[in-house]
């Protein structure tokens, strides 16, 4: 099978609709911290539960309300109708957060989520989650300042290519969101699909004379193995969450992401598979088109 990986083609793209999706073992640690409010105590440090797993009884626990984000941005003349559903504007990102802090949510971070789903351990009044994909600068530069206002803390899935480049964040910039209590997490090299991935690969390189060489490439560790390690270089922590590119899996794929010791994998809309629950959580988009009020209502309807 022929397939040919490029660093800046998927770049553009994926700045509009990097994970649209139709609506439908060692003991590895990560230093996720529990939400807090305004007014609450300094962050504590939740500790991965250790132990089998319950499918069923993870499937018979009440889903926790999770939210995918992509850019924070006003709207552009050049935007086109389908974009403008994963560009949240400015303005309304604001009243979003602030309405989820006015009624009381509180934010969880992964480690959390995984010991409620195994273990039925408690979560705060009114959890959340909230996600946010791609690598975008604006989520550092605006996002990020509007959570730490409500003691928010979010979970960013890191699209590696995309580091460094104009419009993103840099190396710094992942780290520093780290550092302050979020949680940083694996969404893939340059977004390829995981449903695409072989461990038989073709990579085709052209030289400047014009002849064609092809490499062999093993798209999982090109994918997910090395942009994995290179995040945990960058945070020095490690990385045991998972998002999918456009919010897409199929069943084939997911003993490979278990190979991977990732504790949770993040989809979309579709239904959780009952054999991999953890490794089919559901997310929401908050559409850039979504009132306050429509905002409000997915949040409480849609888990």
């Amino acid at each position: 099978m022929l397939k040919q990986f490029s660093a800046l083609l998927p770049l553009f793209v994926f700045g509009m609709v990097s994970c649209q999706s139709k609506p439908s073992s060692t003991d590895k640690k990560a230093n996720d911290t529990v939400a807090t409010t305004q007014t609450s105590s300094p962050d504590v440090v939740a500790k991965l539960a250790t132990g089998p797993v319950d499918n069923a009884a993870v499937m018979a626990r009440k889903q926790v309300p999770i939210v995918c984000y992509h850019q924070i941005r006003d709207w552009k003349a050049t935007d086109s109708k389908g974009a403008k559903d994963y560009i949240v504007q400015i303005a309304a990102f604001k009243e979003h957060i602030k309405m989820l802090a006015d009624s009381g949510y509180h934010t969880i971070l992964p480690n959390q989520l995984y010991n409620y789903l195994t273990t039925g351990a408690a979560l705060p009044k009114k959890p959340i989650m909230l996600t946010f994909d791609d690598t975008d600068l604006d989520q550092f530069t605006i996002a990020a300042p509007e959570l730490k206002k409500y003691g928010f803390k979010a979970v960013y899935f890191v699209m590696t290519v995309s580091i460094g480049r104009p419009h993103y964040m840099t190396a710094d910039m992942v780290k520093k969101l780290s550092d302050d209590g979020n949680v940083i997490a694996s969404h893939t090299w340059d977004h390829h699909r995981v449903d695409k991935y072989t461990h038989n690969g073709i990579l085709v390189i052209k030289g400047k004379n014009g002849k064609i060489t092809n490499r062999p490439v093993d798209d999982w560790v090109t994918q997910i193995d090395k942009p994995t390690k290179k995040l945990e270089e960058i945070t020095g922590k490690e990385i045991v969450y998972f998002a999918y590119p456009f919010g897409i899996w199929k069943k084939p794929v997911l003993p490979e992401i278990q190979k991977r010791e990732f504790k949770l994998a993040f989809q979309l809309a579709d239904k959780r598979d009952p054999d991999y629950p953890l490794l089919t959580v559901r997310r929401i988009l908050d559409s850039g088109y979504w009132s306050t009020k429509t905002f409000s209502n997915s949040v409480r309807n849609s888990f």
